[in-house]
């Protein structure tokens, strides 16, 4: 079935960002986006590349072009990292026009049943509900603590029956003992004076497996003489249900975290997650088309700064001590290319005395993780990761930095696989490090 008239207002391409026939032709002549594409990088075909989708994207949204498998294969093979978005001079949202296509395939249904389980269930049912997620998590963390984990790592019988689910556990993040929630108060005073007043998003996978990253968080905000408002009923931000297809899931815990977060009346909203601060940015984008929404999710959006961002904005306090590590920066590519924030994370670094920071080589280029990307396309996945540590071997660093749960997860899979003697960490946490000790 092609898409020409089958889409539902909710769901159909995103109107005039469809580019015109004579913007095709722009297009082609340009290309400007092709290096900066990592699937064109190991293709080096036109159909994996920005311009070769959106090209693709515009057949069939004319009805030229059926929902065939090369179409959806070509859009799920993209990582959505819009690094081709930052290169692009015509300014194209290149990802608000691939997942509008994705939003047709998953509707139709059209996805195999490992990446169908993977959506309605995880992203649609344990990932949307934090009730859910938690009590999974809760059973995860028991199987991680168990001797049939340890059992299973090292089976050769269970690589020879499942090498997918073999070859998978090791990304999955490993589950905390006490999640952010159950530790943290909802409201939460400095020390000295109240400057600002901010509401902090503890995230889905953030605060069942990197509550120390949010807990690191909440220091440096009290540090920095915030109020922190925690909202006890928040949920999901979204994103990646948007991302994979499923905005039916994403529209509604976006009005859920809408109504609850501006409730608190915060003076901003904080993230430390890339993924979660830039869909949230874009809550007004999607929900621009419901008139009870559309003027709360612009105020909405307008608060939301990650933490990097939001502390070179007030000047925040700099480490008095000298912290003596060499340190690389890894862009996740929802915070340089969606966000475009990639000075301020640097100047933080750079404010820590004693801290070398290296640059890393290609620090923009995705490493791969790009949400679930690694679970459904583990084998694409890891083309990506090799050239990424590759270029942090490079640096002799010792500490490399990235500000994404995903990206983290990913990259300390690759430091284990390719024996790189070094840690991947939340700026967040080096930065509470150097406020504490100064080691």
């Amino acid at each position: 079935m092609d898409l020409k008239g089958t889409a539902t207002p909710a769901s159909a391409f995103v109107g005039s960002n469809v580019p015109d026939d004579d913007f095709i032709t722009q297009c082609m002549h340009c290309g400007l986006c092709l290096p900066t594409c990592p699937t064109y990088a190991i293709t080096g075909l036109e159909k994996s590349s920005p311009r070769g989708r959106i090209r693709m994207i515009k057949a069939v949204s004319d009805g030229e072009l059926k929902l065939t498998q090369g179409f959806i294969e070509e859009m799920n093979f993209c990582l959505d990292c819009q690094a081709c978005e930052t290169a692009c001079p015509a300014g194209v949202k290149y990802g608000a026009l691939v997942e509008s296509a994705r939003v047709q395939i998953f509707q139709q249904g059209k996805v195999s049943w490992f990446e169908k389980v993977m959506k309605r269930l995880f992203l649609g049912r344990i990932l949307s509900s934090k009730k859910n997620l938690k009590s999974v998590a809760r059973l995860l963390r028991l199987f991680q603590r168990s001797d049939w984990s340890r059992r299973l790592s090292r089976s050769a019988i269970f690589k020879f029956i499942a090498p997918k689910l073999h070859a998978l556990e090791p990304l999955s993040p490993r589950i905390d003992s006490v999640f952010f929630d159950e530790s943290a108060a909802e409201i939460l005073k400095p020390a000295g004076p109240i400057k600002h007043r901010v509401a902090f998003l503890t995230g889905c996978i953030m605060n069942v497996a990197f509550a120390d990253v949010d807990r690191d968080t909440i220091e440096i905000l009290l540090h920095n003489d915030c109020e922190v408002l925690i909202p006890q009923d928040q949920e999901c931000c979204g994103s990646l249900q948007a991302h994979n297809g499923d905005i039916s899931s994403a529209e509604r815990l976006a009005r859920h975290n809408i109504d609850l977060f501006l409730s608190y009346n915060p003076e901003w909203i904080i993230t430390n997650s890339a993924g979660c601060g830039a869909f949230m940015k874009e809550y007004e984008r999607y929900l621009s088309s419901d008139p009870a929404y559309k003027e709360k999710a612009e105020v909405f959006s307008r608060k939301v700064k990650d933490l990097t961002e939001f502390l070179v904005a007030i000047d925040f306090k700099k480490p008095m001590k000298p912290y003596k590590k060499r340190v690389t920066y890894h862009d996740a590519c929802h915070l340089a290319h969606a966000q475009r924030i990639t000075e301020q994370p640097r100047a933080i670094l750079q404010s820590i005395p004693g801290l070398e920071l290296v640059e890393l080589p290609e620090a923009s280029w995705c490493c791969g993780s790009a949400g679930i990307y690694n679970i459904v396309r583990y084998d694409d996945s890891m083309k990506f990761l090799e050239r990424k540590m590759k270029n942090v071997a490079s640096t002799e660093a010792e500490i490399i930095v990235a500000n994404n749960p995903g990206c983290i997860t990913q990259m300390k899979y690759g430091l284990e696989t390719q024996e790189i003697h070094a840690e991947v960490i939340h700026l967040a946490t080096l930065l509470n490090r150097a406020y504490a000790s100064g080691n």
